[in-house]
């Protein structure tokens, strides 16, 4: 391929422009709770989870990026760099396609499936069916399904705990203090959030890094990081206030320690995810939690109908990303 290096340099460009979406598109992962239950203004939320999302290095490895980086794709099968940054490139128009598609109906999906979704169709485009890891895909697909049973089960039992330990105090000074604590664990969340999302372009980043011949080991270097926490920091500053309205006043009505526990209990399978390098979606837990949080009212305190809408678009995720990721493979290698 003609000017390979001038097509890197894009798809990295390219590649840091997803994550700004990915922030965008998940600002109402870190914020929805915290707003729905007036404990800040959007622009203060949004300021708070952008900080968060920045200091995530400081906390975590980069197991999710390796994850993403060699653990979906068998990158030794790839021909030659050509084509692996097609296939790159593919995945990312793919991922990007379907957020914003999402965004634009209002709907929380995950930009991790959605990412797993265009590698999967770059690989088969462009390879074969030889091309995609069944180990790796199938660890993303099972905690797909698990990572928001626990986020949910987490956040019922918390909050069962809470209105047990203060059912004697009053609303209103239950009210107050959870409205101080949800500050805590709204950032705790931006910064797990931060941590497993911007993780993923350090992975596609790197993998190009070591096609063009900068890197010889698959080894994140820090200006990766920092990058990659930016654009994210930067997208859920600008925010995604159409699937704030979804997460924050649709699926139920939150209190203070309602949100405090959906947020804690989210936090806390985020972390554990990212310590064991499995890349899970955020948009998931704190969906799930959220619904956890609402159930302990009673379970038609949840609006399910809006839940099974939330549900569907994340079935439809992978399979839909990458199809669109096929479709671009098949149009840019025709182009190039």
């Amino acid at each position: 391929m003609l000017f390979l290096k001038e097509f890197i340099i894009f798809t990295i460009v390219l590649a840091l422009f997803f994550d700004f979406i990915n922030g965008f598109h998940d600002s109402a992962n870190a914020i929805s709770t915290v707003v729905a239950t007036k404990v800040l203004t959007p622009i203060r939320a949004v300021g708070m989870a952008a900080v968060g999302n920045l200091i995530g290095p400081l906390f975590f490895s980069t197991a999710i990026a390796a994850t993403i980086g060699k653990g979906i794709i068998k990158m030794e099968l790839v021909p030659n760099d050509d084509i692996l940054v097609m296939l790159v490139f593919s995945a990312l128009v793919g991922a990007i396609i379907w957020d914003l598609i999402t965004w634009y109906v209002g709907l929380p999906t995950s930009s991790s499936h959605a990412l797993v979704g265009g590698l999967v169709g770059g690989g088969l485009a462009s390879i074969g069916s030889e091309s995609v890891n069944p180990i790796g895909v199938e660890k993303v697909v099972v905690f797909m399904v698990v990572s928001p049973i626990i986020g949910m089960v987490a956040a019922f039992i918390l909050t069962v705990f809470v209105i047990r330990a203060f059912y004697r105090v009053s609303p209103s000074r239950i009210n107050r203090y959870f409205k101080n604590l949800q500050l805590f664990s709204a950032f705790f969340y931006s910064v797990t959030h931060g941590t497993n999302d911007a993780q993923k372009t350090m992975g596609i980043i790197t993998i190009l890094l070591v096609a063009y011949g900068s890197l010889d080991t698959f080894d994140v270097p820090i200006w990766v990081i920092l990058a990659a926490h930016i654009s994210i920091s930067l997208g859920t500053f600008f925010g995604g206030w159409r699937i704030v309205k979804t997460m924050a006043q649709r699926i139920t009505k939150l209190r203070p320690y309602q949100g405090f526990c959906a947020e804690t209990s989210g936090g806390m399978v985020l972390a554990s995810m990212a310590y064991l390098g499995i890349p899970v979606s955020t948009t998931h837990v704190i969906s799930s939690s959220i619904m956890g949080v609402g159930a302990t009212d009673k379970l038609s305190a949840v609006r399910w109908g809006i839940a099974r809408k939330i549900v569907g678009a994340w079935i439809l995720t992978i399979p839909a990303s990458a199809v669109m990721s096929f479709s671009a493979y098949l149009i840019i290698s025709t182009i190039l």
